[in-house]
């Protein structure tokens, strides 16, 4: 039996162009597990241009890859090292909101919030680990373990984090909806994942060291072009880019809500 649903078109724009892009090995991952397969199979859609995986996890094999967390992931992990780290990011967003409801999707070990605490922001926090969610309502903070898709929030955020989050998304436009329905008008939404269109992932690629391609929890490789074209798509307007500071080849882009 597969472990993944196979895509019939591009979960981007639809379209059934597309063609097999890239192969990767995933056994080494952290979170491989040998009831799944140890290839990862990479599309290119002809139409748009958006590459991505051949499928994505069916609910058992999603129950496997969520039994473990990685370290770093845990609520609290170096908690004071972290702290400024995610400093600059709540920075990039000041220009355009100073207070209001913060909610971080996929929060991790919870240090954006911590942070965004510290500059005023009431923080929420959305994950599926459901051992972050326990941890963080622990310790006071509003959390949900649910799929932003079925969240449905009053008041609506003024801010919404995704940090390398939308690339785990098997349907981004259905996640994006989402985020977009449970903002403000006028709402910063701000947004990390590593961007394939940069000469520093073609080096990687090239030299058979670029660590995104046999990430098994990742069913897209974003370019900053196409990214740019669906937050438009989807009622964002792009402010400003930026580098990331935390992950390898990432970026970040800061978004206004239409």
């Amino acid at each position: 039996m597969s472990d993944r649903h196979i895509y019939d078109k591009c979960p981007l724009c639809g379209g059934k162009n597309f063609k097999k892009f890239n192969e990767a090995d995933c056994s080494g991952h952290d979170l491989y597990h040998p009831s799944l397969s140890p290839v990862i199979t990479w599309n290119l859609c002809s139409d748009c241009r958006h590459v991505f995986t051949d499928g994505y996890f069916t609910d058992a094999s999603n129950e496997i890859i969520f039994s473990k967390t990685h370290p770093h992931q845990s609520v609290g992990h170096d908690i004071e090292n972290n702290r400024t780290r995610s400093a600059p990011m709540v920075e990039k967003v000041l220009p355009f909101a100073k207070d209001g409801v913060w909610m971080d999707v996929g929060f991790g070990n919870g240090s954006l919030l911590f942070t965004a605490m510290e500059f005023g922001f009431k923080p929420i926090g959305v994950d599926l680990r459901k051992d972050c969610v326990e941890a963080m309502i622990q310790i006071g903070i509003e959390a949900y373990c649910q799929d932003i898709t079925t969240l449905d929030l009053s008041p609506k955020c003024r801010v919404v984090s995704l940090m390398d989050v939308l690339e785990h998304v098997p349907f981004p436009k259905d996640f994006l909806k989402a985020v977009h329905r449970n903002m403000e008008d006028g709402g910063v939404l701000l947004i990390s994942c590593p961007n394939s269109e940069s000469l520093v992932w073609d080096y990687l690629t090239g030299s058979g060291t670029n660590p995104y391609w046999g990430e098994i929890e990742h069913f897209h490789n974003f370019s900053r072009t196409r990214l740019y074209a669906l937050l438009e798509e989807m009622g964002f307007k792009p402010q400003r880019f930026g580098v990331s500071q935390r992950y390898r080849l990432g970026m970040e882009i800061v978004a206004t809500k239409i």
